[in-house]
């Protein structure tokens, strides 16, 4: 009876690691604190591909303004806007690449995955582009949550 209770236990440690697991955000290199900072917005050649990028894939919805639909602030379905007014900047690089990636409607949001669409790299891009728009004080304010991430401060 012994060995049976400790099958059940074993059981159930590895039942909780699997749904911890399939929790978390995935990252874009499998190791989130590694990955570190990964946009750049100061990359005159990057930021330029994800304006062409942005406007191609994103500005339908966030608006070629980076303003996001009327009334996001109001309705979580909207489009956010990407400017300093909305909450992109609030998350680390990780974080958005990968809801850009993989979306949020498996989580009942409403952004579709592009990970099938756009490149790591022109997923980078693109958020390089958007971070470049920011002022200088969200940019730096963006800096310490990256590094807060990454387990540097």
């Amino acid at each position: 009876m012994k060995s049976y209770w400790t099958w059940v236990a074993a059981a159930g440690v590895v039942l909780v690691g699997a749904i911890w697991w399939a929790g978390r955000p995935p990252s874009p290199s499998g190791n989130t604190a590694a990955a570190g900072v990964l946009l750049k917005p100061d990359d005159k050649a990057l930021v330029e591909r994800g304006a062409r990028v942005y406007a191609q894939n994103c500005a339908t919805c966030h608006g070629a303004d980076l303003k996001g639909q009327p009334g996001w602030r109001r309705n979580p379905r909207l489009a956010p806007a990407h400017d300093e007014t909305g909450h992109t900047w609030h998350h680390p690089d990780t974080l958005l690449v990968a809801v850009t990636r993989d979306g949020t409607v498996f989580r009942g949001g409403a952004m579709p995955p592009f990970g099938k669409v756009l490149s790591e790299e022109d997923i980078i891009a693109v958020l390089s582009f958007i971070k470049s728009r920011w002022p200088e004080e969200i940019r730096a304010a963006h800096d310490r949550i990256n590094r807060r991430a990454a387990g540097r401060g």
